[in-house]
């Protein structure tokens, strides 16, 4: 149970608690949050994706389900974009309420390579939400799995070689790491966890090996304040989206998986109610309804990347960056 009255309070004045904003916004957040999670962390609403049926579940982080379909018809291999209800409406949410003790068989059996920077606080430091907003009582039950109940749990680090460029690991990173896991590890099932299409809209960048700009990489506030309009951020939204499936067409081809599936943890909101990006207990359809397409992987070995899972773990410090660089901290 969480108590804090006085800094739930305080957000209704110019002074906050260190690390929250104020105004009445965060003041009626915190209030909904407390009664969200206090239920949800106990009946989640969506499907945990431990009750399909994959051997390979690849992670687009905030996938729509009509961007998915959007870009669809320029892959072969994506005849089919299905949906599904999500568990969660962020990354952290998403987390907590899928790897759970009543899915501990299941979690044991499972290789989870992720480029979430929630996945170190949520297994290793034990952060549960919310993070946005400061709640005055919580009930939540939170039933989150220890990161060694994983048969391998891996955070990848950022890569310093695009450090000039964003900050943030591009796909083919987390693809030449799934190749290796997908090749040395025995597991019965393998996750991997992208970053993308969340924002920082990297495909640019990437590709033309330059820096970010500042609509790329905080594009709800380039909205926001009229630096950029929506049909801007969605095409580079889509553009980034276009970058990982690129990549996951390699992985493709170097893994072997009878039942791929490709979903997403949440979506993101582009002004639907006002709202940008995938706030935390927010239920909207572009937000908690996710793709689910289904593919096949055989390892044509056209890939030998040079990896190594054991030193593949970022430091604390570099988690915290990450997340405050992104606005969770």
């Amino acid at each position: 149970m969480q108590h804090d009255i006085t800094g739930w309070l305080r957000t209704l004045t110019d002074n906050p608690p260190e690390g929250y904003e104020s105004g009445l916004k965060y003041f009626l957040g915190g209030a909904y949050n407390a009664a969200y999670f206090s239920l949800t962390s106990r009946y989640p609403l969506g499907t945990n994706v431990f009750e399909r049926e994959w051997d390979l579940l690849l992670v687009l982080d905030a996938c729509r389900v009509d961007a998915l379909r959007a870009v669809a018809p320029e892959y072969d291999w994506l005849e089919s974009v299905g949906s599904m209800w999500s568990v969660g409406s962020s990354s952290h949410e998403w987390l907590c309420k899928t790897f759970t003790n009543a899915y501990a068989d299941e979690i044991a059996e499972t290789a989870y390579l992720s480029s979430n920077p929630h996945t170190r606080p949520t297994f290793t430091d034990g952060a549960r939400p919310p993070r946005t907003y400061v709640t005055p009582v919580m009930w939540a039950d939170w039933d989150v799995v220890d990161g060694e109940q994983f048969e391998l749990l891996r955070h990848l680090p950022h890569d310093h070689e695009y450090e000039e460029y964003f900050e943030t690991l591009p796909p083919d990173v987390v693809t030449d790491h799934a190749i290796e896991a997908g090749r040395s590890v025995d597991a019965d099932r393998m996750i991997v966890h992208y970053f993308q299409p969340h924002r920082p809209h990297i495909a640019g960048p990437y590709r033309e090996k330059r820096p970010i700009t500042e609509v790329e990489n905080h594009p709800w506030e380039a909205i926001q304040t009229g630096a950029a309009d929506r049909a801007e951020v969605w095409k580079n939204y889509l553009d980034t989206l276009r970058l990982v499936l690129d990549s996951v067409e390699r992985l493709r081809e170097n893994v072997d998986a009878e039942r791929v599936a490709i979903t997403a943890d949440h979506g993101d909101l582009f002004g639907e109610f006002g709202q940008y990006g995938h706030p935390e207990g927010f239920v909207h359809p572009n937000l908690k309804k996710v793709p689910w397409a289904r593919t096949t992987a055989t390892d044509s070995g056209t890939s030998t990347p040079a990896v190594d899972l054991d030193d593949s773990a970022p430091s604390e410090s570099a988690v915290t960056e990450r997340l405050e660089q992104l606005g969770y901290l």
